[in-house]
């Protein structure tokens, strides 16, 4: 989504399920780009049959569009990973005002948290800021540290002209290109 869109309007609108409509509000960030919403269509049809009460992961939330929605969907509990505090505080606003009780923001660096060993997630998120070559690691991290468990979807959202390394243990399911974007879902296989 262009940054003029939330200079001007600040919001984005959830696409389907119990909160349809719904709007997610954003403080005027630059950082910040949501999916967009042809983009966040796309991938929750892919995740259609797989999104009913699976744990997500959102390893960069940013707006939260991705958890929120996959919230709307039926999701059964969602952690959202985000760094920048300003941004934490406006998740938390949005939560609490659409009183969504099944998920959990934490404010960290997506990295760093990574690196502990905890419950697996089904569904995982990873769109982070372009440009930082962040990807690789994320992907890196979740192998190893054993987030996945066998198929779990991971979904990667990067720039167009940014390319990065897949093990032999993912399987790609789905991939969509735009001008300026390319998105993947992978299934892990181990």
């Amino acid at each position: 989504m262009h940054n003029a869109f939330l200079k001007k309007n600040g919001k984005v609108h959830i696409i389907a399920g119990k909160l349809k409509g719904k709007k997610i509000f954003i403080k005027n960030n630059l950082n910040i780009r949501p999916t967009t919403n042809r983009i966040r269509e796309t991938l929750f049809n892919w995740l259609s049959v797989y999104i009913k009460n699976a744990r997500c992961l959102d390893c960069f939330a940013g707006s939260g569009s991705l958890g929120i929605e996959a919230v709307s969907r039926d999701a059964k509990f969602v952690t959202l990973l985000e760094i920048e505090k300003k941004t934490v505080l406006s998740l938390k606003d949005n939560i609490k005002r659409l009183n969504i009780s099944n998920l959990e923001i934490i404010h960290t660096n997506t990295l760093d948290w990574l690196k502990k060993n905890k419950q697996p997630y089904d569904i995982i998120f990873i769109d982070p800021p372009y440009n930082q070559k962040l990807v690789d690691q994320t992907l890196f991290l979740l192998e190893k540290k054993k987030w996945m468990k066998k198929k779990s979807l991971i979904y990667i959202e990067k720039e167009k002209n940014h390319s990065f390394v897949i093990s032999k243990n993912w399987t790609l399911y789905k991939k969509k290109t735009t001008n300026r974007i390319s998105c993947y879902l992978y299934f892990f296989n181990m």
